[in-house]
């Protein structure tokens, strides 16, 4: 193997453990995220509130779009994300909604 090689495969592994220490990021954040918005879930079905607050998820979109411009990730995707996990929650929100 030449040492551009040698340096290349280093260099790969640094990022790929980079990643890897930032998918445990991502892991353990979206935990402690969905550990609240278990609790907004209960207080929500506990007053009878709604499951989901369509203003707040505008509000959150808007910001989430903004904070990822200015992270230089693609807005669209950060907005898929984000979709994804308040579609979650607010099923979770049903779900406590349900229990008696």
């Amino acid at each position: 193997m030449t040492d551009a090689v040698i340096r290349a495969a280093d260099l790969l592994k640094e990022h790929r453990d980079s990643i890897d220490r930032l998918d445990a990021i991502l892991v353990y954040t979206l935990g402690e995220r969905f550990k609240h918005t278990q609790a907004v879930g209960k207080l929500k079905a506990s007053h009878d509130l709604p499951p989901s607050d369509p203003a707040r998820e505008e509000a959150q979109i808007a910001r989430l779009e903004d904070l990822a411009d200015r992270a230089s990730l693609d807005p669209e995707f950060a907005k898929k994300f984000l979709n994804f996990i308040i579609a979650e929650v607010i099923q979770h929100h049903k779900n406590h909604q349900d229990k008696p």
